[in-house]
């Protein structure tokens, strides 16, 4: 077969990955010259231990087991089975904790509560938090994973190239769906094969409305930023307790009853916010992050968010944060029915859309891609 995928963030590379390992030939097409959309400008985490029960969750945990067979053949991804380590400091956080190691897929997540000694041995950078921050417990997810989102679609790339099935052209933007399997781009060439697979991240207007009018999909606007080198190793991903508010594995009722007795800060109740913080390669924090929903998104940064970022980082680590040296803000497409993991839809004889991951995106990119190459008969 040769497959046309239009679309070079994650979800499009990873499209192209299953085409190509399937002995297919595949023509990718980007309108930037490389992506730069939410697929660079995200934590990186292969991010399991909030995913709510069932679908999402084998999508998750398929798509952990893909990262890191991919990561071991391309190593610029940078995969890493670090873990991550949410610290609760009170008896409503920690009730939450207890619930969420209580559930039947417990085990499937690497749930485990850990003492602060305990939590300091897998960590020992968040002493802030379980030395002097008062931590009584931190809930400690063994499958989450991370990789290095800036340079792993070039990794990909590069790996895909050297297969020679795969050709990419970027700096094209496709305009028009030309009867089954073919696309014609800005500079006026048809690109024609046995199927079309459009992935546009959050680019949900022009060619994508015109062919999904009514598509159940939002966009979501997120800050981040990142830091100098940290000086020692954080060798787990991070979230504080904050998080549970925004993850479905931990609803039910010791959630309820976090929500009711203790709001967040104001802060953070502002910016719909949780912590989210990876380390990077060189040493530096990937830390967010906020949730914008309504439209027109600012076009601007606000400060207040990174001021609470910094002071709760502060505290986990017990020592100033390093210098900031990059703020920046991104854009996902996000299924306006939460349960959905992905919003598949064919549009046309042999051309499918695929967007709408939301936040999932990164963790579960192989494992959509997955399932349209079985759906599609690849």
């Amino acid at each position: 077969m040769r497959v046309i995928v239009v679309g070079a963030g994650v979800v499009g590379t990873m499209h192209a990955w299953h085409a190509v390992e399937r002995g297919h030939e595949v023509v990718q097409i980007e309108r930037e010259s490389e992506a730069r959309g939410a697929s660079l400008r995200n934590f990186g985490q292969i991010w399991v231990s909030g995913r709510a029960g069932g679908e999402e969750l084998e999508t998750a945990l398929r798509a952990r087991e893909l990262w890191e067979s991919i990561g071991a053949r391309v190593p610029g991804l940078g995969f890493r089975a670090n873990g991550s380590l949410t610290p609760v400091r009170d008896d409503l956080e920690l009730a939450v904790a207890e619930a969420a190691v209580a559930r039947p897929d417990a085990a499937a997540r690497g749930y485990k509560l850990l003492a602060p000694a305990e939590a300091l041995q897998i960590n020992p950078a968040l002493r802030g938090a379980f030395e002097r921050g008062g931590a009584v417990a931190a809930l400690w997810c063994e499958r989450d994973a991370a990789v290095e989102p800036r340079p792993a679609q070039l990794a990909l790339k590069e790996a895909l190239l050297a297969s020679g099935r795969y050709s990419y052209l970027g700096g094209r933007e496709v305009r028009e769906v030309i009867g089954e399997s073919a696309v014609r781009d800005d500079h006026g060439d048809v690109h024609t094969g046995d199927a079309v697979v459009l992935c546009p991240g959050a680019a949900l207007s022009g060619l994508v409305r015109e062919l999904a009018p009514d598509l159940p999909v939002r966009r979501v606007r997120l800050q981040m930023m990142q830091t100098d080198p940290l000086g020692e190793p954080l060798t787990t991903s991070v979230a504080d307790a904050d998080s549970f508010r925004y993850y479905p594995a931990y609803a039910g009722e010791a959630l309820d009853a976090l929500n009711a007795a203790q709001a967040q800060a104001p802060t953070a109740a502002a910016h719909k916010m949780q912590l989210l913080m990876v380390q990077r390669l060189d040493g530096g924090l990937t830390i967010g992050d906020t949730h914008e929903y309504e439209h027109p998104f600012a076009f601007d940064t606000v400060e207040d968010p990174y001021e609470h970022l910094v002071e709760v980082v502060e505290s986990f680590l017990g020592r100033p944060l390093p210098r900031i040296r990059r703020r920046w803000a991104g854009v996902y497409a996000q299924c306006t029915d939460a349960s959905r993991v992905v919003h598949r839809q064919r549009v046309r004889d042999g051309v499918w859309l695929v967007t709408g991951p939301g936040g999932r995106g990164m963790t579960c990119s192989p494992a959509i891609a997955e399932t349209t190459a079985n759906e599609l008969g690849w």
